[in-house]
This record gives C-alpha cells, sequence and structure tokens, in this order.
C-alpha cells in the first residue's frame, strides 16, 4: 500500500510513524512532512504545492497513492477531500460541507440544537456593541470563540467581564486571529473536567477509539492563554465504560445520524472536545474533524491494530466493531517556543535529541527545520515527547527524562501534564 499523509506538524509525524508499523504498507510520503517524519522507516517527505489540488491529486495518482490521510485541518475546510475524490482518490478524511462542524463554529452549535445533542447556551455577534452589551447582561465567567478556524487560538476563558470584553474587541477587529474571529460566538463557561472522546467513521459504523485528555491552557494549574495542546495523556481515567457509552449514545451517534439526515455522510476521524460536568454528564465544547493534536502523539503509540488498515476501513472498505489497545499509558510532554501563543522567536538550535530518545520517550517533531545540519525550532509547538508506562507516574516519568534532556534558549513547557489523572 502506498500512503499520502497532509501536513507537516507533531500529529503528521505521529500517522506517518504509525503507518509505516503496518505490513501492508509499502511507502508513506508526507506534504510537507518535518525533520522527524524524514527519519522513519518508509517514510519519504515531498514538497509539493499544497494549494493546488488537482495538481497534488494528480501527481498522487502518478506516484500510485492508494490511500490519502488529510491531517490539518485547513485543507478540510477547503475542500481537499472532495477535489481528491473526483480524481478517484481513497481519502480518510470528510468532504468540506461536513467539515463545517469544525471550521464554523456557528455551524456546529446549530447542528448540536438541531439534533438536541447537548452543549452550551451562546449568541453570536459580528459587530461589537451588541456582543459587548451581551456581556453587560449575563457577565463573568464567559467563553468568547472565534467562529473560524484559529490553529486552537481562537478560544479565550474570560474569568472577569474586563477580559471578556477585551476578547471581543480583538477578535471582531481581527487583531486576535485574522478573518476567523470577524464573527464571534458568547458562550455559557461550563464546569467540570475536560476530555477528548475520538472516533473513526466509514458512513456507517463508528469505532471509538482510546480515550485522551490534553491541557489547552499554556501553564501550570490550566492558567493562562488556551494553545493548540500543551501536552495529553491516554487513557483518560474521567471517562470510565459507563459515560463512554453514554458520549456515543448521546453524542456521537446522533452527530452521525444528523449529518446522514442532512445529506453528509461522514467518513474520518471526528474528534468530540467534551466536558464533563460534576453530575458526570458530557456536554460538547467543540467538534474537530481530524484526530487531535497532540491527542494523536499519546493515541497511537497505544494502538496495537494495523492503522493503516483502519484507515482504508474509513475510505470505503469498511471498519471492524472495534480496535485493539494496549493496556499501557501514554502521556506526551509538548515542548513549545516561549512566548507561545503569543509571540516567539523561531530559528533556535536544539540539542539533546540522542539523550532524549535515550531515556526512552518517542520524540515527535512539529515546528523544526535542518539548517547547516543543525536542527532549530521553527514553530510555536517545537516537539512533544511520548512516554509509555504502567501507570500515570511511570509514563509521566519517561516523557520528563526525556524533556530535561533537551535544550534551546527559548524552550517551555508545563511540568504538570496528566496532573489530574495523577491525583485520582
Amino acid at each position: 500500500m502506498r500512503i499520502l499523509v497532509i501536513g507537516g506538524g507533531g500529529r503528521e509525524h505521529a500517522l506517518a510513524w504509525k503507518l509505516a508499523a503496518s505490513t501492508q504498507v509499502e511507502q508513506i510520503w508526507v506534504a510537507p512532512g518535518n525533520p522527524g517524519t524524514a527519519l522513519e522507516d518508509k517514510v519519504e517527505n515531498w514538497s509539493v504545492d499544497l494549494r493546488d489540488f488537482g495538481g497534488v491529486a494528480q501527481a498522487a495518482r502518478d506516484r500510485g497513492v492508494e490511500l490519502v490521510i488529510i491531517g490539518p485541518e485547513q485543507p478540510l475546510a477547503d475542500g481537499m477531500v472532495d477535489v481528491f475524490q473526483e480524481q478517484g482518490l481513497a481519502c480518510c478524511g470528510p468532504v468540506q460541507a461536513a467539515a463545517r462542524l469544525e471550521s464554523s463554529k456557528l455551524y456546529c452549535k446549530e447542528f448540536l440544537l438541531r439534533h438536541r445533542i447537548p452543549t452550551a447556551a451562546f449568541q453570536a455577534f459580528d459587530s461589537e456593541q451588541p456582543a459587548l452589551a451581551y456581556l453587560r447582561r449575563h457577565g463573568a465567567p464567559i467563553v468568547v470563540k472565534a467562529d473560524g478556524l484559529a490553529a486552537g487560538k481562537g478560544v479565550v476563558v474570560a474569568r472577569e467581564q474586563e477580559q471578556a470584553a477585551e476578547a471581543i474587541r480583538r477578535m471582531l477587529s481581527g487583531q486576535a486571529v485574522g478573518d476567523a474571529g470577524r464573527r464571534i460566538l458568547l458562550e455559557e463557561c461550563l464546569e467540570g473536567e475536560e476530555a477528548s472522546f475520538t472516533v473513526m467513521c466509514d458512513g456507517e459504523r463508528v469505532l471509538p477509539l482510546a480515550t485522551a485528555q490534553d491541557h489547552k491552557a499554556r501553564d501550570e494549574g490550566d492558567q493562562g492563554p488556551n494553545t493548540g495542546g500543551m501536552g495529553a495523556y491516554s487513557p483518560a481515567p474521567v471517562v470510565n465504560a459507563e459515560l463512554a457509552e453514554k458520549i456515543m449514545t448521546r453524542i456521537i451517534e446522533p452527530t452521525v445520524r444528523g449529518l446522514a439526515a442532512e445529506g453528509q455522510v461522514y467518513r474520518g476521524f471526528l474528534y468530540a472536545g467534551l466536558m464533563i460536568t460534576a453530575a458526570g454528564e458530557p456536554m460538547v465544547l467543540e467538534y474537530n474533524c481530524r484526530l487531535g493534536d497532540p491527542e494523536a502523539q499519546v493515541l497511537l503509540p497505544r494502538l496495537r491494530s494495523d492503522f493503516a488498515g483502519l484507515c482504508m476501513g474509513v475510505a470505503g472498505h469498511g471498519l471492524p466493531p472495534a480496535a485493539d489497545w494496549s493496556p499501557e499509558t501514554a502521556v506526551g510532554v509538548v515542548l513549545a517556543a516561549r512566548g507561545y501563543p503569543g509571540n516567539y522567536r523561531t530559528g533556535e538550535p536544539i540539542d539533546g535529541l540522542e539523550a532524549a530518545g535515550a531515556a526512552g520517550a518517542k520524540i515527535f517533531h512539529a515546528g523544526t527545520r535542518n539548517e547547516g545540519g543543525r536542527l532549530l525550532s521553527n514553530g510555536g509547538r517545537v516537539l512533544c515527547l511520548t512516554g509509555m508506562g504502567e501507570d500515570i507516574a511511570g509514563a509521566r516519568q519517561v516523557a520528563y527524562a526525556a524533556a530535561a534532556a533537551i535544550r534551546w534558549p527559548g524552550a517551555y513547557y508545563r511540568r504538570d501534564i496528566a496532573h489530574r489523572a495523577l491525583h485520582r
């Protein structure tokens, strides 16, 4: 099997690494890939103009690609799958219309309401004064969300009215996240514990993956601005078997049925960001139409089933009823550039990867580049170090030993990843 993976971050490194473990797989191209994907067995980076969907599809056909897996959200939102399928390529990823569950927060919320799927109350705004008037009526805490795609930076959980008002002004003016924030949602602030619940869908069958929990806040104690994710762990103890069944019957299955009823057969990964309330009830915070990042970096190391076979099942050959998972725990710690998700420096030399690998962690590259034989930082989230262990404590020990071995001037990481599970 020849596979093309679209993307160049930590999630795509994890995808390529896991796919390469399949005996079915002969060759993997990652477009554009990164220095980490280039080191994996059977994997080759591919420099191609990803804006030219038709050209990429034709080039993929010329190379004998049998399956395309789209990692990031933007190509899905822009209709890459639609173009690829028109050219006869099998894809693991939803078409553009179905991907609106992620690309428009307003569409998602209205969809959830139509199908009576539990979520927080909200109101949408595209101008400042009505939004500020709503804020004065409802007060804080409140959540301010950009309607469009914002690389995980379009959500502000405001504990004070002043913070919320500033977020409203910055988003609607375009200062915060550009055009993605020209329309915003003001949303009820739910309290509880967050969890990530990911499934694979082949249009009919839904295959739940293992549970995970990520850490969106930049700083220890879940403080600071929201990010694309500072670390994750799997499994998430908050999601027991009873709650997983509730999530499937009340959230995932009604979502897939609702999409089908509205003419959208969903094929791909579907990731529900959930709040588990104190009463043990799951509520949808958001949907992603892809594997999460950094959730992929802790889910895929635990997967024992043939991942390439599952992805082909999504594309139309049929998913199995269940997947096989290691009983071990995985903890992933993201090493970021100091200042992320705001302004940060790139081009800083990174040392210590050999020592980090010797500590037992799997190193996934996210924002790196090679220059003159040196590995340099090249993004906000730079590396993800995944440790495996019999329990949370053991997996954390491996991940943090690796993190301590890596050095670059602006390195920053949280030192409390998986703290909720550890305290349990």
